[in-house]
């Protein structure tokens, strides 16, 4: 575990121009189609976001794994955009039980980082903040955004490679 209990991170390289890289992580109808999700508007520095699940379109096996959860829906707040950059979010991770109210534990924070490089794009992402989850979910809600993280790592790198 890179980073111990409170924090998850993921690098891929992205052999992609930046200004392609940046519109998959940025534009929320485009982030969406990859990442699973459809939002209620777009991604823009202090918004508030409702995500509902629904199958990615970037991998048929990993669209299978998300049926289960088809319609969730989530909460998702826009922290910081730095065009070409870095965008940032807050969420409450693995909130998943429909009859769970989550709004008073603390969120985590995604930092959705770029950095040319000679081979392309490498792209990092950083989930924080899991040691402030309650004790009674912290271990879980780590465990499956890990196991996300890794999936959404190469469902970004597919969706580049066949939107190319």
């Amino acid at each position: 575990m890179e980073g111990g209990t409170d924090r998850i991170q993921k690098k891929v390289i992205l052999r992609a121009p930046l200004a392609r890289v940046w519109q998959a992580v940025s534009d929320a109808r485009e982030f969406g189609s990859w990442f699973g999700a459809e939002f209620d508007g777009p991604f823009a520095p202090g918004t508030h976001l409702t995500g509902r699940i629904v199958p990615t379109r970037a991998d048929p096996e990993v669209a299978e794994t998300q049926k289960p959860y088809e319609g969730a829906k989530f909460e998702l707040s826009v922290e910081s955009v730095v065009p070409e950059r870095l965008i940032s979010f807050r969420w409450h991770p693995f909130a998943v039980d429909p009859g769970v109210d989550y709004s008073a534990e603390p969120t985590t924070l995604i930092v959705f980082e770029l950095r040319e490089i000679p081979e392309g794009v490498l792209l990092t992402i950083t989930e924080s903040g899991f040691d402030r989850i309650p004790i009674a979910r912290r271990a879980k809600a780590f465990t499956m955004n890990d196991q996300g993280w890794t999936a959404q790592m190469k469902l970004v790198e597919k969706h580049l490679a066949n939107a190319a």
